[in-house]
């Protein structure tokens, strides 16, 4: 798999870690063991969170299991074009309010969104792609998934092994590669919002 350095440039000096992450397509279409996947919800699991509260829940299926087809048919057709080929399927939802006392949690969101990056940066670690997805149904999700109504649906991903880009639909080929980023300024700034 190709390393995100090998084209993109940092502004400033940074670990390679958070440069070589990006999200290819072209998977394998090998399984993944049980306990590979452990290892990545492990790393999703140390994730921060406000009062510790860890919202996220991630369901999943992997490609050889009962569960497979109907993670798969809940993607959209872009989608499931190329992601049929992955070792598996994880679906994030987020508990909107607080364990320990029920009120809102108004960071659910955000945290999830810790543990994923976690995880996507775990299996980078260990040789898989990682490619989360907006593009599926939330509410069949919702329904089919059994997701009760204090948690929020949120993302789905694939992961897998790399394989070749030949592999993919012929428009998706051409994409297959570490994209550039925006400059900071575009982003942050000191004080008041200017962006």
């Amino acid at each position: 798999m190709e390393k995100g350095r090998e084209k993109r440039k940092t502004d400033h000096p940074i670990d390679n870690l958070f440069v070589d992450r990006w999200s290819p397509r072209a998977m394998s279409g090998e399984t993944i063991a049980e306990q590979e996947l452990m290892v990545l919800f492990e790393a999703a699991r140390w994730a921060p969170s406000a009062f510790n509260n860890q919202p996220w829940r991630i369901l999943y299926a992997r490609r050889d299991s009962e569960h497979w087809p109907l993670f798969l048919s809940l993607l959209v057709e872009g989608n499931r074009a190329w992601a049929n080929q992955a070792a598996a399927l994880l679906l994030f939802v987020s508990k909107t309010t607080f364990d320990h006392n029920g009120e809102p949690a108004r960071t659910h969101t955000y945290d999830t969104g810790a543990a994923w990056e976690n995880l996507a940066l775990q299996a980078m670690l260990r040789g898989y792609v990682a490619h989360g997805m907006q593009g599926f149904d939330y509410e069949r999700a919702r329904q089919e998934l059994q997701v009760p109504d204090e948690y929020q649906v949120e993302a789905m991903a694939a992961i897998g092994l790399p394989g070749p880009k030949e592999s993919l639909p012929e428009m998706l080929q051409a994409k297959e590669a570490p994209n550039d980023r925006r400059p900071i300024a575009q982003s942050v700034c000191e004080g008041p919002f200017r962006l």
